[in-house]
């Protein structure tokens, strides 16, 4: 019978007293039974412990999680996965999927060398609250997806794989609260991706690699990676792009924030080839090379307000010679930095370095048994400014290159103490002259001035 029917009837009953209120009451009430029935085969969950899927039996069940998956897609279900072992692989996620299991719970184990989770092509996929543990065997990527959209990753456990944790190529999302551990090599490795939302992740004891944005070719990235723990990062296949805490590469317009990282083979946060690229806010300690690395063909880089205790460096922002220019450097405390690089021997000990189109300002350095703050490197010096700066407890506080042909530089308003030498010049790694501080006419091509030594 018609709603509209039924009201007509009632409403031609005698002696019934109706009113406004009881008839809304009564059309809100019945006309919800449809879209509640709709909301039960789009909003629910389509539970696997219902299904053929049984937790913590030793057999691969991979055919029967497809079917699953192939079932919540017509049906319009997500998938809640009970808490228990589950052996699958090769697992291939379509559009539109929603995967839950209860956190620290529900793990999924592959029995054979592959891939656990991958995608192409797809968008609107989102994996919660499960583990991943490649046991070892696994030489594949964990997660590996590509060209896909609006992809969300929250309370991923991924142990043990053989090659990396989270692959993802040509795709945008975000992963947020996650543990990954003793993967082979990246955790997470982004590549030709697009304004990946990174944050609050534990990375721990991955052997190569923590967080990766690459790209092939330079171009626009717009990634954020901030509030991520990440420590006990080696590299056991080279230096540079291995060993980082968090590497860019030809990847522009990312923002690296408020990251606490420790003890890693080379750097914390290493950025080579970039544009427009914020590093700021970070805790970097116990980095065996350069704690902040901005090398390469690099331009506009801000690395501010970072704190750096114990590195073989603090910070680097070099290779003028390769197009590497335009900085800030400010605000940033550096301190306790070893005598000798264990990973690089050719990393001398320095508080802050930099070569071309550079403002290091308003940073505190303390405890460096070489140089405080290096300006230039041989002939690779141009438009230098270094102000405002503490610098104390080192051997040299503040060098500049001094060879023929060298730009200039704007040394002025540094605070300078407990210091062998205030203000050095430099022809590569030779003292040339007398401290500038007391005879800062020696070499007129710089300007310094104003500053303050005890």
């Amino acid at each position: 019978m018609r709603w509209f029917s039924v009201i007509n009837a009632i409403m031609k009953k005698p002696k019934i007293n109706i009113n406004r209120r009881k008839i809304l009451f009564g059309l809100s009430a019945t006309s919800l039974i449809v879209p509640i029935k709709a909301f039960a085969q789009s909003g629910a969950f389509l539970n696997a412990g219902e299904r053929d899927l049984k937790p913590n039996i030793s057999q691969d069940q991979s055919a029967l999680f497809q079917k699953l998956i192939d079932e919540a897609l017509i049906l319009g279900l997500q998938i809640f996965v009970p808490a228990g072992n589950y052996f699958i692989s090769n697992i291939k996620l379509p559009s539109n999927i929603s995967i839950s299991g209860i956190f620290g719970a529900t793990t999924f184990i592959p029995l054979k060398d592959e891939v656990v989770f991958s995608a192409n092509g797809a968008k609107n996929i989102s994996l919660k609250n499960i583990t991943i543990n490649g046991v070892g065997i696994v030489k594949q990527n964990l997660i590996d997806f590509y060209n896909c959209n609006n992809i969300m990753f929250e309370k991923i456990n991924l142990t043990d794989g053989l090659a990396g944790g989270f692959f993802l190529e040509k795709c945008q999302g975000a992963i947020s609260f996650c543990n990954i551990s003793k993967i082979k090599m990246a955790a997470i490795h982004i590549q030709d991706s697009a304004s990946m939302f990174v944050s609050s992740n534990k990375i721990t004891d991955c052997k190569n690699g923590g967080i990766l944005v690459w790209r092939y070719e330079s171009a626009r990235d717009g990634s954020i990676i901030t509030n991520n723990q990440i420590s006990g990062i080696g590299s056991e296949s080279g230096s540079g792009q291995n060993g980082n805490g968090i590497n860019l590469y030809q990847a522009d317009e990312v923002i690296i924030s408020d990251n606490s990282i420790t003890d890693c083979a080379f750097s914390a946060i290493r950025v080579n080839s970039t544009k427009n690229t914020i590093i700021n806010g970070n805790i970097c300690t116990q980095c065996q090379e350069v704690a902040i690395f901005s090398e390469f063909a690099f331009s506009g880089s801000i690395i501010s307000d970072n704190l750096i205790d114990e590195a073989s460096l603090g910070i680097s922002v070099s290779n003028f010679d390769y197009g590497g220019r335009l900085a800030i450097v400010s605000g940033n405390i550096v301190r306790n930095i070893w005598k000798f690089s264990p990973t690089n021997p050719d990393v001398r000990a320095t508080g802050i370095y930099a070569e071309a189109d550079t403002a290091i300002y308003s940073n505190v350095i303390e405890n460096v048994p070489g140089f405080g703050i290096v300006a230039g490197w041989g002939p690779y010096l141009r438009d230098m400014l270094v102000s405002q700066n503490i610098v104390r407890n080192t051997k040299i506080a503040i060098a500049v290159s001094v060879v023929d042909g060298v730009g200039s530089a704007h040394i002025t308003g540094n605070l300078i103490s407990s210091t062998a030498t205030a203000i050095q010049g430099m022809e590569w790694t030779k003292n040339i002259g007398s401290d500038l501080a007391i005879n800062p006419e020696q070499f007129p091509v710089h300007t310094i001035a104003g500053n303050f030594v005890s």
